[in-house]
């Protein structure tokens, strides 16, 4: 069946739909404010926060490698999304529940059970994502696609907005586990309401590539790096910037380690995150059509440089929410191009199995968390700040040699 202009815009309004509720979940799963601040309140160490970083941010991507064989041979990948996003409804009610009863488990129990099920979360969304970029590329017309992620950012941005008041007076409201509970019942309701938009969703478009087993899909790794040239220096970009998101996590460590505690606000910390997403959303959505991915990929990669420099240079209570401002807008601009350069340079039928090689170029974000939790233990923070600046430093270069046209 062919992709026509009706069924293109009702997947674009249940793609919308998704993006709407997710992001009012957002707020309450936060991975760079209210799950590493959740850890560190159980008693966990750097160590901890590096893994559970590692799990959340850079593991769970790298499984995509390990997914995408499998879906590839899928012409209709639909089931393998609500499959994904149901293990994640899952995960985030057992999280509340287990917070619930916190007070009658054991702390190196209740520490053990948050990674359990953040890697059930982790795994759940990478399972949905290597289908959502296929689904995503091949439901919509494609002069609909760059308005669509403009659009979706705005919404994003509002919903976020709104809802980061909502989370900052659950979080404040209660002490810990009962605040960090109530908030991951929240997010578990209103991903249910989320799934509804992929239920709508009405794929028309096949898209298969044989994938024989994990020797074959290595065969065809190396043919896509011959024949795309853009391909080798998409993975060395998201290698190296895809470290900027494991900032954050340890920023909270930071904070909570040389601020007085009672000064640390994690509720307002996420809002300052939300403002900065909620800005760029809305500028790249009125220049939606004039911007170009590859200018954007240099300001994103310049911010989140200039991040851990503020720190080191201006260690504060008020530089923090600063960081944390920047960090939204480096989150929010660095989804947008990822996405739109990763369509750039993909096709219907090889687009699951370059999800699934997107996949590979996260083994650095999936170990430098690992990396940096080890080295904070045994040097603290300003080495790990240096080595974080020196990889996301070489990003400009990669994205030089990507030469983004659009």
């Amino acid at each position: 069946m062919k992709l026509t202009s009706s069924i293109s815009k009702r997947n674009y309004s249940s793609l919308l739909w998704h993006a709407g509720f997710l992001a009012f979940a957002t707020n309450f799963i936060d991975v760079d404010t209210i799950i590493p601040a959740m850890m560190a309140d159980a008693g966990g160490t750097a160590m901890h926060i590096g893994i559970l970083t590692a799990i959340m941010l850079g593991g769970s991507s790298f499984t995509q490698l390990i997914f995408a064989p499998f879906i590839s041979n899928f012409a209709f990948k639909k089931k393998f999304l609500l499959s994904g996003i149901n293990l994640r409804m899952f995960a985030l009610l057992l999280m509340g529940i287990m917070l619930f009863y916190s007070s009658k488990i054991a702390g190196d129990y209740e520490i053990g059970f948050i990674f359990l099920l953040i890697t059930i979360f982790s795994m759940g969304g990478a399972f949905s994502n290597i289908s959502y970029t296929d689904i995503l590329g091949k439901s919509l017309l494609e002069n609909s696609r760059k308005p669509f992620f403009s659009v979706r950012l705005v919404i994003n941005g509002t919903i976020l907005f709104s809802s980061a008041f909502l989370a900052r007076h659950m979080l404040n409201s209660q002490s810990y586990p009962a605040n960090y509970s109530s908030m991951f019942f929240v997010g578990f309701i209103a991903l249910s309401i989320a799934s509804l938009g992929f239920w709508n969703i009405k794929e028309v478009v096949p898209s298969k590539m044989q994938v024989k087993g994990p020797r074959h899909f290595f065969q065809l790794i190396r043919k896509e790096l011959k024949e795309n040239k853009k391909l080798f220096y998409f993975l060395g970009f998201i290698n190296t910037m895809g470290i900027s998101s494991t900032l954050f996590p340890f920023m909270i460590l930071y904070a909570k380690g040389n601020f007085e505690g009672n000064e640390i606000n994690i509720g307002n910390l996420l809002l300052f995150k939300v403002i900065g997403g909620v800005l760029t959303g809305m500028l790249l959505f009125l220049y939606s059509r004039r911007f170009k991915y590859r200018y954007l990929l240099y300001l994103n990669t310049a911010l989140a440089l200039s991040a851990p420099l503020l720190m080191l240079l201006m260690p504060s209570i008020s530089t923090l929410y600063v960081v944390f401002f920047l960090g939204g807008i480096v989150f929010a601009s660095y989804s947008i191009t990822m996405n739109g350069v990763l369509l750039e340079v993909t096709g219907n039928t090889n687009r699951a199995l370059y999800t699934g090689i997107a996949g590979a170029g996260n083994i650095l974000p999936a170990i430098f968390p690992l990396l940096g939790g080890w080295i904070v233990q045994q040097f603290g923070f300003l080495h790990f700040l240096l080595l974080f600046m020196v990889v996301v430093l070489c990003s400009f270069y990669f994205i030089h040699r990507l030469h983004c046209s659009k």
